[in-house]
């Protein structure tokens, strides 16, 4: 693929800012041009604001940018990387705004203004979990983005798309599916990152539900945590850990107490989190 725009190429940019990946921020860049454009365009149209979280030396913003988009926020928490973000900003003048700190800190409804933005991010894999939870438990709801186009280890992927009954299937699928449709798009191999990360990644976009099935986030997330925390035991005995009852919880439910985890669908996991509520003070 041709050079997407007249800006130095990435690795001669990494190497003249010093740019060596830090493992300790979650660190992997991703070099190829084919897979930048790809990922941009998995977003399209880019229409209107881009999140990107962890932009490095901005390979990805690069393709946003070259292919369109408006108005691109960098979350940055590496400050060694913002000169070359900044080379990237003045390439493209008034459409890159560079946000210095960490993404689990970051407060996007006083950085996108007005409308819904999209994110797009290879996401550092420290945090890339934590950031979809945070993401996908939000209040109010409808949130703040129309689309997130991210990338995650393989193995946090297929939990992501899990349905009910696989092994995948866990915490982390039962709050995407509430809120969100989750899809695959492709893989990328370790060989497109430097350094190579020693496993497969792969490209989801999730797009949010308009009306999810009724429920507290942090009452889900409560009882997600502790059916999926003792997975192989009966939901009877799992759910002991919320300090109600867990035989009428599930009855009032309607969920058989002998059943397990990984075979309750979202919507019993809805169901279960309303009756915690409707029992307890507080739904956390």
């Amino acid at each position: 693929m041709a050079q997407l725009d007249d800006l130095p190429p990435l690795r001669e940019i990494i190497r003249r800012h010093g740019l060596t990946a830090k493992k300790s921020l979650g660190q992997n860049f991703l070099l190829d041009l084919n897979l930048t454009a790809r990922i941009a365009r998995a977003a399209e149209p880019l229409d209107g604001t881009i999140v990107e979280i962890g932009p490095g030396p901005g390979g990805l913003t690069r393709a946003l940018l070259a292919l369109g988009a408006q108005r691109v926020i960098a979350v940055e928490r590496d400050e060694r990387a913002i000169d070359a973000l900044q080379e990237v900003s003045a390439r493209y003048p008034g459409r890159l705004d560079i946000v210095v700190g960490d993404a689990l800190d970051f407060n996007a409804a006083a950085h996108v203004g007005r409308g819904r933005a999209k994110v797009v991010a290879n996401l550092p894999y420290n945090i890339a979990t934590a950031l979809l939870v945070g993401w996908l438990t939000a209040e109010p709801w409808l949130p703040w983005y129309a689309m997130l186009v991210l990338m995650f280890q393989r193995e946090v992927a297929e939990r992501i798309v899990a349905k009910p009954g696989s092994k995948a299937y866990g915490r982390l699928s039962v709050l995407t599916a509430w809120r969100a449709e989750a899809k695959i798009l492709f893989d990328v191999s370790p060989a497109a990152f430097v350094p190579p990360p020693k496993v497969t990644s792969s490209v989801v976009r999730l797009v949010p539900r308009d009306k999810p099935l009724a429920c507290h986030s942090r009452a889900l997330q409560r009882v997600t945590e502790a059916a999926f925390g003792q997975r192989r035991k009966m939901l009877r005995q799992s759910l002991k850990s919320l300090g109600v009852d867990p035989q009428a919880l599930l009855a009032e439910a309607g969920i058989d107490p002998t059943a397990r985890a990984e075979d309750i669908p979202v919507g019993g996991f809805a169901a279960l989190a309303r009756v915690f509520v409707a029992r307890t003070a507080a739904p956390v």
